[in-house]
């Protein structure tokens, strides 16, 4: 677990060049300026860790591109003691980086190879959201409702079960579309049956599936 000087070099130029694309909230910047990136990666991939592009985790997953984590985040509002919930753990890259931020993390997976991996892996950086396993479609209806709601992976609509975990005043940051291809949606809630919606461009995700993947995998 070693974060050492060359590291922070890099993280300061990769917040620098995200600063040229246009992420503003200094919030963000700073969070990312701090978690240290190349330790979520496979060992062969770390001597890429701070390019600004995505790379593979295992299970068909990605850790996404800073930017992508950077805008998702900035579009979140993200408020310290906010409680949010982000539907798709992956690598615990996004969840470390809301931690950072000050929020109160309920993170979910529906991969149990990666959910068992970033349990042992966030902890052991000092980062302690609460871990589920289960199908991000559903949510955490138990634990909400939610101050915000982060989609880390691309839908084909936006879920009603994920809608109505939010707070009245609320938002969910969501990349809707095409396998191919998704629209970032924000998706604010405004009373009890008013939601508004805009969008902030186009995104590559890895698909939101249903369902629990490797229940019975040790």
């Amino acid at each position: 677990m070693i974060d050492n000087f060359q590291h922070k070099g890099l993280r300061k130029r990769l917040v620098d060049g995200l600063r040229l694309r246009g992420i503003r909230d200094e919030r963000v910047l700073e969070a990312i300026g701090k978690v240290p990136r190349h330790l979520f990666m496979e060992s062969s991939f770390v001597r890429f860790a701070y390019k600004d592009q995505a790379f593979p985790i295992g299970a068909g997953q990605t850790i996404s591109q800073p930017y992508t984590v950077a805008i998702q985040t900035q579009l979140l509002e993200v408020h310290p003691n906010d409680k949010v919930l982000e539907i798709g753990t992956g690598s615990g890259y996004q969840a470390a980086i809301l931690l950072e931020m000050g929020a109160d993390v309920y993170t979910i997976e529906r991969q149990k190879e990666l959910f068992i991996r970033t349990q042992k892996l966030l902890p052991k950086l000092g980062y302690q959201p609460h871990f589920f396993l289960g199908d991000g479609y559903k949510g955490l209806p138990t634990y909400g409702p939610f101050d915000k709601i982060l989609v880390t992976a691309g839908a084909p609509f936006i879920p009603e079960d994920l809608k109505v975990q939010l707070k009245v005043g609320g938002l969910m940051v969501i990349p809707v579309g095409s396998y191919e291809r998704q629209r970032m949606f924000v998706v604010r809630r405004v009373s009890e049956t008013k939601f508004e919606n805009s969008v902030h461009g186009d995104f590559i995700f890895v698909p939101l599936l249903p369902g629990i993947e490797n229940q019975n995998k040790e």
